[in-house]
C-alpha cells in the first residue's frame, strides 16, 4: 500500500506455531481461545511478517523471518510452515537480495532474524550482501551473553555471521528520512520499534510489543517478555497516540491480519482492516 511517497509491503515467511499459553501469560485461555483457537497441542498459529519500506531511494527490510536452518524436530514442535519464504516473496517484487539496502531487526529472537545469514557452500554468509544491518548495541550484546531464561529464543548463527555489515545504535534513531527507531522495552531490554512517517502518514512496526490484534488491550502480552511491567509502560506509550495518528500498526505475529489502522472506539484501541 501507500504511506505518503513510501512504498510498503507486507512480506511473509510463512507461519509457524507457540503454545497458546505462552502468548497470553496471565490471560485465561477460556478468554484468548475466543480470539485465536489452539490445537490438540494447545499451539495457535502465528504468522512470520516483515515489513519491506520502498522509499524511492532505498529498500529497507523490517524483520527478516524465521529462515531455514532448523532442523525437523524443531521445525515439528513449533508448527513451521515454509508456504512462503522472504526471498521468495521478495523475488515476486522484483527484488534479489542484493536490492536491499537496509536490514531492521527489531530484536535477534530467531523468529526475526532468520534469513539475514544463507548458507552458501558450507559457510554462513549474509543474505542481502550490499545491506547495512541496523540492531541495538545492548540486544546484539543480550543475544550474545543469554542467560538460562532467554537463551532458548537466541540461535547466534542467525545473525552472527553479518556483524560486519551491523551497525549498532545506542536508543533512538533516524535510519533514513522518514524511517525511525525508537525503543519499546519490555519483551526485551532493548528491542527497537520502528517508525514511519511520509506525507503527514505514519506506520508502526511495535515488534512483539504487540505481536497480534489480538494484543491491543494492555495488560495481554506474552509469557516471552522478560520485563512485562516495561511492556505494559511501552503500550500506554505508544499505543493511545498511535490511535489518534489514524497509525498503521504492522503485527509481526497475525496470521491473518499483517497491518490495520488503529481507532478508538468508545475508549477502547481498535484495529481496523485495510484492504
Amino acid at each position: 500500500m501507500k504511506l505518503g511517497a513510501f512504498d510498503l509491503h507486507a512480506i511473509s515467511d510463512g507461519t509457524f506455531q507457540l503454545d497458546g499459553g505462552q502468548m497470553f501469560a496471565v490471560v485465561p485461555k477460556v478468554l484468548w481461545e475466543k480470539r485465536i483457537s489452539a490445537d490438540e497441542r494447545n499451539r495457535i498459529r502465528l504468522g512470520l511478517n516483515c515489513l519491506l519500506i520502498r522509499t524511492g531511494r532505498h529498500n529497507i527490510l523490517v524483520e527478516t523471518g524465521i529462515g531455514d536452518k532448523f532442523e525437523a524436530k524443531f521445525n515439528d514442535i513449533y508448527g513451521v510452515d515454509h508456504c512462503k519464504s522472504v526471498p521468495a516473496e521478495l523475488q515476486k517484487l522484483n527484488l534479489q537480495p542484493q536490492d536491499i539496502d537496509i536490514v531492521i531487526n527489531t530484536h535477534l529472537h530467531f523468529d526475526h532474524c532468520g534469513w539475514n545469514v544463507r548458507s552458501e557452500n558450507g559457510k554462513l554468509v549474509p543474505t542481502f550482501p550490499r545491506a547495512r544491518y541496523f540492531v541495538q548495541r545492548g540486544e546484539w550484546e543480550d543475544a550474545h551473553h543469554a542467560t538460562e531464561r532467554n537463551r532458548a529464543s537466541y540461535v547466534e548463527r542467525f545473525f552472527a555471521a553479518a556483524e560486519a555489515q551491523t551497525e549498532f545504535l545506542d536508543g533512538e534513531a533516524e535510519i533514513v528520512p522518514g524511517v525511525q527507531v525508537e525503543i519499546g522495552a519490555g519483551h526485551t531490554r532493548w528491542m527497537q520499534c520502528v517508525r514511519v512517517k511520509s506525507e503527514g502518514d505514519t506506520a508502526y512496526f511495535p515488534a512483539d510489543l504487540v505481536p497480534t490484534t489480538a494484543h491491543l488491550p494492555f495488560p495481554w502480552m506474552t509469557s516471552f517478555d522478560l520485563y512485562p511491567l516495561e511492556t505494559l509502560a511501552s503500550k500506554k506509550r505508544f499505543l493511545p497516540e498511535l490511535a489518534e495518528a489514524n497509525a498503521l500498526l504492522v503485527f509481526a505475529h497475525d496470521p491473518c491480519v499483517p497491518w490495520a489502522r488503529l481507532v478508538t472506539i468508545e475508549g477502547r484501541i481498535s484495529a481496523q482492516p485495510v484492504e
